[in-house]
C-alpha cells in the first residue's frame, strides 16, 4: 500500500537485500526464526523508504546471533541517512548504536543528549575501556605490562582476550593509551568505552529517585 504497483517487486527486492532476506524471499514466514522474522518486520517498514523509522526493542528475545544481525540492519540505516528512535531495555545495545540517548524511568525522563555528553557528565572517576584481542593474553602480560602502561588507572581481565582499562576521559589522553596498546603487538582489535558505563549510569539515576 502507498507504493506504485511498477514499483513495487523493485522496492520489495531492495529492502529484502538490506536485511539479508533475498535468499528466503519465497519461502513462508511461518519457518521462519524470530530473528529472521524480525528482519522481514523492519524490510516490511522499509519498504516505502521512510525518512524516519521507530523500532521498538528490536533485539528483544533474540539470540546472540540474531541480536547482532538486527543491530548491523540498524547501523546500516543511520550510514543511509534515516532518522532512527529506537526503544530498548538492553541498554549495551543502545551504546552500541545509538549516537543520542534519552533514559525514561516509571515514565519520567531522567536526561537526554548525546551518549557522549552522558557517559561524561554523570560518570565519576576514570573512563572505563574495553580492549580486545585477537589472540588470548597471558595474565603475566595483563598485570606485569598493560597495568603500567602510561595513562592507564587500573585493569581488569573480562576473559582471556578481553581487558577493561580505567584510563583518563580525554580523547587525547584515551588516544596515548591506545597507542600504548598498539605498541605491544598483542593483537588489539577493538578499543571503545565499555557498554557498562549506560548501565551504571541508568542504576545511579534511579536510585536518587527512590
Amino acid at each position: 500500500r502507498g507504493v506504485p504497483r511498477g514499483e513495487q517487486p523493485r522496492r520489495i527486492r531492495n529492502v529484502l537485500e538490506e536485511v539479508k532476506m533475498l535468499d528466503w524471499a519465497h519461502q513462508k514466514v511461518g519457518r521462519f526464526s524470530k530473528g529472521m522474522k524480525q528482519r522481514i518486520q523492519i524490510a516490511a517498514a522499509l519498504v516505502h523508504d521512510p525518512e524516519v523509522l521507530i523500532l521498538d526493542e528490536p533485539s528483544t528475545g533474540l539470540d546472540p546471533r540474531g541480536m547482532a544481525e538486527v543491530r548491523a540492519i540498524v547501523r546500516e540505516q543511520r550510514k543511509h541517512g534515516r532518522l532512527i528512535f529506537m526503544s530498548s531495555h538492553i541498554l549495551s545495545e543502545v551504546t552500541d548504536v545509538c549516537d543520542e540517548v534519552a533514559l525514561i524511568d516509571r515514565g519520567k525522563l531522567l536526561f537526554y543528549d548525546t551518549l557522549a555528553n552522558v557517559t561524561a557528565r554523570f560518570s565519576t572517576g576514570s573512563a572505563q575501556v574495553d580492549a580486545v584481542f585477537v589472540r588470548p593474553l597471558d595474565p603475566a602480560q595483563v598485570t606485569g605490562t598493560i597495568a603500567h602502561l602510561p595513562g592507564v588507572k587500573e585493569v581488569e581481565l573480562l576473559d582471556p582476550k578481553r581487558v577493561r582499562l580505567g584510563s583518563p576521559r580525554g580523547r587525547l589522553e584515551q588516544a596515548q593509551v591506545l597507542e600504548a596498546l598498539v605498541a605491544l603487538r598483542l593483537g588489539l582489535v577493538s578499543f571503545k568505552e565499555s557498554t557498562g558505563a549506560l548501565e551504571d549510569i541508568y542504576m545511579q539515576q534511579i536510585a536518587r529517585g527512590d
